[in-house]
This record gives C-alpha cells, structure tokens and sequence, in this order.
C-alpha cells in the first residue's frame, strides 16, 4: 500500500503553517520511504489532484479557524464530512480552489485510482497575523499529529 501524506498552510501566517511544520518533522523522522510520498502543499490545493494518483491511502494535515474550541484543539475527521462538491463550471478559478475541493475534483476525475483510505487531521487554530512561529499550543498538537501518523503507518525512526 503507498500513502501520500499532504500537509497544507502559509508558512508566514504563524498557526495557519501547521501542516508545513507537520510536513517538515515527518521528513525527517521518515527519510526516503518508496511507499511514503510526503508532499509540502503550502497553499497549493489543485496539486493535488496529481498527487494522489498510484497511492491507496491519504494523510492531510492543515488548520481550521473558527471552530469556537480551544486553540490547539485537534480533530480526526472522515473526508467525506469535509468534501466540497466540485462545480462544473468552466469559470471557476482554480488559484483559489480549497483542498477539500480539490479532493472533489480528484474523486471526479480519478475514478477508481482515488485513494479509498482518507484521513484528514485539522488542528484549531486563532493567529494567522503576518509571523513565522507557531503557537504552543498549535504546535503541541501538530507534535501529537506526526506521533499519530507515525504509529497509525507503523513507521521506526
């Protein structure tokens, strides 16, 4: 089974860059791995209808905002409570296309080659001011995130 493992946000929007910082920890726990594909989405979303093809199972990690729970509050949430249904119209721009509907149009368009093994982590956050570092308590659970990716592929550093 080959698992991709996506990780979303703007990396100079403080807690908004979690999925980067999840990303990053997991390249170096996970190294080189043929049945890991490991992707830094920044703020990429349409990517990722390519990205998935050839993998059976789907890792993505970003941040929500507004979800009136403590910030650092970390969700597991099925993919289809978060799809978006994909707009067949030919003027929609795809620059601001959000993942969740990216991941629409890829079920659309990879038929049977889309991954049947969904999981999305989203972490609660408050601060997307213009700043580099994270929250502690954004980046506790990002940590709490990679342990959880980490057992859940039953991967040895």
């Amino acid at each position: 089974m080959k698992t991709a493992i996506m990780g979303f946000g703007n990396p100079v929007r403080s807690d908004d860059a979690i999925g980067i910082y999840v990303i990053e920890k997991l390249k170096e726990k996970i190294g080189t791995n043929p049945k890991i594909s490991i992707f830094d989405m920044g703020t990429s979303a349409f990517e990722v209808l390519f990205g998935l093809k050839g993998h059976d199972k789907l890792i993505l990690v970003d941040a929500v905002v507004n979800t009136n729970e403590p910030v650092g509050t970390l969700f597991k949430v099925p993919a289809e409570e978060v799809l978006q249904a994909p707009q067949d119209n030919p003027l929609v721009f795809l620059h601001s296309l959000k993942w969740n509907q990216a991941l629409s149009y890829a079920k659309k368009i990879l038929g049977d080659a889309y991954p049947k093994d969904i999981a999305v982590y989203l972490i609660a956050i408050e601060n997307t001011k213009l700043e580099v570092e994270l929250s502690l308590e954004v980046q506790q659970s990002g940590d709490k995130v990679i342990e959880l990716i980490v057992n859940e592929l039953q991967i040895t550093a």
